[in-house]
């Protein structure tokens, strides 16, 4: 038995709406988008070009003294071995590339998220209509982001990168944002008092006292971006996304599990990097003085 409905809604046709949008760009905007994909390809080619040049062996050493210097000796030989087991899987080419995309998308998309969680944390009005938007940014499914990229920009690895940009930028607006909010308004009053300007009270004040979460929302760009690189192998963008994409549509397992293992490594590697950072901080060294004082 067939229930008669007592309402019958109108089809919505959101879909070919977001289609006449993505047209009306692409047919408008034909210049903005060549520069993009100008600056993006320009960016890709020269860090992916360094990391080529220099030896895998001594890229890999170099890597580890890195993060010997902003975690500890232990990290740097976990680094090193690590690195050199990349190398040993035959995917050293492949996580140089996926190391380039990371490092083009993340800052890209930290440059975007830093003056937009600032212009948020000063004024209500846009941090109303900016958390929406990252909210529906950060809700949408990966694949999703790949449609329009590859109609702007066809396939590649551009495509790839605009996409991660896009898909990671929101946990740098939201920790900047809420970095800035939680200054301590005394020392932002103190400032005012000695007669600072705000681009002072800001650039000496308010980001050195919330840069600690500022480089936190730095580290989830990161991981976003280096989980979104791998989804871009759908796309043509190659680096570690093609290794695993081959493994799933061959059923090779050996293959699509080691191109796995890279991504792991890189994720390590880069997140206790970026953690590093962040504890070196001034900030974090008179927080933790006065933590071991009490």
């Amino acid at each position: 038995m067939t229930l008669v409905p007592l309402v019958s809604l109108p089809r919505v046709h959101v879909g070919e709406w977001f289609e006449s949008l993505v047209d009306f760009i692409n047919d408008n905007f034909g210049p903005v988008l060549d520069a993009i994909e100008s600056i993006l390809n320009t960016l890709f080619n020269l860090i992916a070009d360094g990391l080529h040049a220099v030896p895998a062996i001594l890229l890999a050493v170099l890597l580890a003294v890195l993060g010997g210097l902003l975690r500890s000796w232990r990290f740097a030989v976990f680094a090193l071995v690590s690195l050199l087991f990349i190398q040993m899987m035959d995917l050293w080419d492949e996580s140089m590339d996926t190391l380039s995309m990371v490092l083009v998308a993340s800052a890209t998309a930290m440059v975007l998220a830093l003056p937009l969680g600032i212009l948020a944390a000063r004024n209500t009005g846009v941090s109303q209509v900016v958390r929406p938007v990252m909210d529906f940014m950060q809700t949408m499914p990966a694949f999703v982001y790949l449609i329009p990229a590859i109609t702007f920009f066809s396939i590649g690895v551009v495509p790839g990168i605009v996409a991660t940009i896009v898909f990671a930028m929101p946990p740098g607006v939201r920790l900047t944002e809420l970095g800035i909010r939680q200054v301590d308004g005394e020392m932002v009053e103190a400032g005012h008092a000695f007669g600072a300007p705000p681009s002072q009270i800001l650039s000496r004040i308010q980001i050195p006292l919330a840069l600690p979460t500022i480089m936190a929302g730095v580290n989830q760009v990161i991981m976003l971006s280096l989980s979104m690189v791998v989804i871009a192998g759908f796309v043509g963008a190659g680096a570690l996304g093609e290794v695993v994409l081959e493994g799933i549509t061959r059923l090779d397992i050996p293959k699509g599990f080691e191109g796995g293992l890279a991504v792991v490594i890189l994720a390590i590697y880069l997140d206790r990097l970026t953690s590093g950072l962040a504890v070196r901080s001034a900030v974090s060294r008179v927080r933790r003085k006065t933590a071991a004082r009490v």
